[in-house]
């Protein structure tokens, strides 16, 4: 369940100017972890991780072929 919150923050950030300057604020993964839980969003460490790793993965791939 923690994969589709991590999905609404980032849809919900989006639209929301307030929603994403109070993530920008955040310092470290830690405090962001701790910031979306507070906001009702049940996020795990794994879940950034990977979402890091699929991001990265996707811009190295695009690199790769020359798209962007």
């Amino acid at each position: 369940m923690s994969w589709s919150d991590l999905e609404r923050m980032v849809a919900d950030a989006e639209t929301s100017p307030t929603l994403q300057q109070v993530l920008h604020q955040c310092r470290s993964r830690q405090e962001l972890l701790h910031t979306a839980r507070q906001l009702g969003y049940r996020l795990t460490r794994s879940d950034l991780q990977n979402a890091w790793l699929e991001h990265h993965n996707a811009a190295e791939t695009q690199g790769a072929t020359g798209v962007i």
